[in-house]
């Protein structure tokens, strides 16, 4: 393997090869650990952060609602919170996301409708007057917003999650391994790129085979590249069949893990991963340790493969 290797440590081919790669992998994982510790604590973190509290936490029906107009849909508001709390615009031409906005108003304490729709029913209460009822959901409306590829203006904050450093020939390694893995992979030119701001994703391959294809957004930055063909890797390698939402999000923590021990491994500077992780805030980061044989085995898996 001609990829420039992490020069103090080397897995040869001895009895003792397994444990000294899990005592290496188990320190390299506390390292990431306390990397993220780090990253929540960090200024840019924290403006990060702050710029993400301000987008609506939409309901799981406005998020399908979403996806399926805006597949790539990353960070959504409407027309005016994209002017006056991000101060940017939204691009001549672009067409609205349509979703569901709650309409809040006056509520009758007995029939529970808006003091209009009071007066048309049967409804007799009549003991306070409408002005001194209090508010409550009365219905939806059909409400415009925009994802912020819809948008142009003052950027928005963003972590610096990229992997750097020589990454030799290790990108077309991690393809010639897809057989083996048992994945189908594709580096898709940037202009044909259609899954929105992701870097790379792992979904199954069509209705009838259920091989995992991997597709991964070409770049300039080979170490990155090779990064996220590792993380996607990890997916296909452990969570191809996951459905249920909370353990999909710790999976993303252990995926990135593995990109990280891998790339490490390799001799990249995975030091971004901390943020890609710290991110992901609805997580502990002690997921990472709790994992740590999950992520480990995987790891050596893809080690043992870019070794042959």
């Amino acid at each position: 393997m001609s990829t420039t290797r992490d020069s103090s440590v080397s897995f040869d081919q001895t009895d003792t090869r397994s444990d000294e790669m899990n005592s290496t992998i188990e320190q390299w994982i506390d390292d990431l650990v306390a990397g993220v510790d780090d990253a929540q604590a960090s200024a840019e973190f924290q403006e990060w952060l702050d710029v993400q509290s301000r987008f609506h936490d939409y309901s799981y029906r406005n998020t399908l609602l979403i996806k399926r107009q805006c597949p790539e849909a990353s960070r959504v508001a409407g027309y005016r919170t994209w002017q006056e709390e991000f101060d940017r615009h939204v691009k001549e031409g672009e067409s609205a996301i349509w979703i569901w906005a709650p309409i809040i108003t006056k509520q009758c304490p007995e029939c529970e409708n808006s003091p209009s729709y009071h007066e048309e029913s049967d409804c007799e209460y009549d003991e306070t007057p409408p002005e001194e009822w209090s508010e409550g959901l009365v219905g939806f409306k059909p409400a415009p917003v925009f994802d912020v590829s819809q948008t142009e203006g003052e950027p928005l904050p963003d972590l610096d999650t990229e992997a750097t450093g020589d990454a030799g020939d290790l990108v077309e390694q991690l393809t010639g391994a897809a057989d083996e893995l048992g994945v189908t992979v594709r580096i898709v030119p940037d202009e044909d790129w259609t899954h929105g701001e992701a870097k790379g994703i792992c979904e199954q391959l069509s209705l009838v085979e259920v091989q995992p294809l991997v597709e991964v957004r070409d770049r300039a930055n080979e170490a990155d590249l090779a990064r996220t063909l590792i993380h996607e890797y990890a997916h296909a390698l452990l969570h191809f069949d996951v459905d249920d939402d909370t353990e999909r999000a710790k999976r993303e923590v252990e995926a990135e893990a593995v990109a990280y021990v891998v790339g490490r491994y390799c001799g990249l500077d995975t030091s971004g991963s901390a943020f890609y992780l710290a991110a992901w805030e609805s997580d502990d980061p002690e997921v990472v340790s709790e994992r740590l044989g999950r992520i480990s085995r995987t790891a050596e898996e893809l080690i043992d493969v870019l070794e042959e």
